[in-house]
């Protein structure tokens, strides 16, 4: 134990998706933005991210967010997003989870809260019913109706959007989106992420399988693919960003109209946005729940204290 470098952490999921708050113990990244910060925990401490989020303190599904100083003093912190794969620019559902976290700190109550990240500051409302709105970066839709070939499939399209990160979306498929066949769903949009990534959009890091919902109430179910190859288990924040982005590009969903989506597992988040030149400015409302608070320890003759390559 004495030798042992201790990081204190909160865990929550929204969604059913996990989220581990770094609360202590971090590394030093220096002055500047919380973009400059990423750049050196990206350059320099890619190991603390394998130690957080992967095995064997982690898993695949895990994101981890850092909390850092902010450089726009208006926000409560900023925050590193990272995942299994790499670090990330913005995360929906890992900041309704982070903004739940501060609440259980005791940092911040009900009302809205300003949040650094590494593409922006965004806003978030604490709702006395523990719900959380995140009002995103800007959301546009790059490319429509993009047309990929895919070994074993055949002819793919879909559009390409951004919403805080890079996504294919596509609705034409003949999938079924259920978790019986996360299996080969998460196959088959593996190929796609890396046949897109080939012909012409080498930034897409998301992809996202849309279907009718079965459930009453809610617009479409979704199957999400993250960076490194695991999947949301929530609806996904950034993405459903980047679906109302092409959903408004082609009037078919009005300003201020909620979009209800399903993820895979069957949770619910709730969207809505504002026009401006060129996208959206999206809405994000969903909720998450705190599930542990722990002193995760890094021993130094651990073999794998930085994660299992």
């Amino acid at each position: 134990m004495g030798k042992a470098h201790i990081i204190e952490v909160i865990d929550s999921h929204t969604g059913g998706e996990p989220t581990r708050v770094v609360v202590s113990g971090g590394p030093d990244l220096g002055e500047g933005s919380v973009a400059d910060k990423l750049r050196v925990f990206r350059e320099k401490h890619d190991h603390f991210r394998r130690a957080m989020v992967t095995e064997p303190r982690g898993s695949d599904v895990l994101v981890g967010a850092l909390l850092c100083e902010p450089l726009d003093k208006s926000c409560e912190t900023g925050v590193i997003f990272f995942d299994n794969a790499t670090s990330i620019g913005m995360c929906g559902h890992g900041t309704i989870g982070l903004i739940t976290t501060l609440a259980h700190m005791g940092r911040i109550k009900p009302g809205e809260h300003r949040v650094e990240t590494a593409v922006g500051v965004v806003s978030a409302v604490l709702h006395e019913d523990g719900r959380v709105s995140v009002k995103n970066i800007p959301a546009y839709r790059k490319a429509k109706n993009v047309k990929i070939e895919v070994d074993h499939l055949g002819c793919i399209s879909g559009d390409v959007a951004w919403g805080g990160n890079w996504f294919f979306l596509i609705d034409a498929h003949d999938l079924t989106l259920d978790l019986a066949h996360v299996d080969k769903l998460t196959d088959v949009t593996w190929e796609i992420r890396q046949a897109i990534n080939t012909q012409g959009f080498p930034e897409v890091d998301h992809i996202i399988l849309f279907s009718p919902s079965r459930s009453v109430g809610a617009h479409s179910q979704n199957f999400v693919l993250c960076p490194g190859k695991a999947y949301d288990r929530s609806p996904c924040g950034t993405g459903l960003s980047a679906k109302m982005a092409c959903l408004a590009a082609d009037g078919l969903l009005a300003p201020g109209q909620v979009w209800r989506q399903e993820s895979i597992i069957g949770s619910i988040f709730e969207g809505s946005y504002e026009p401006i030149e060129g996208g959206i400015i999206p809405t994000i409302t969903g909720k998450a729940f705190i599930t542990a608070e722990s002193r995760l320890l890094l021993e130094k003759d651990d073999p794998y204290q930085w994660g299992i390559l």
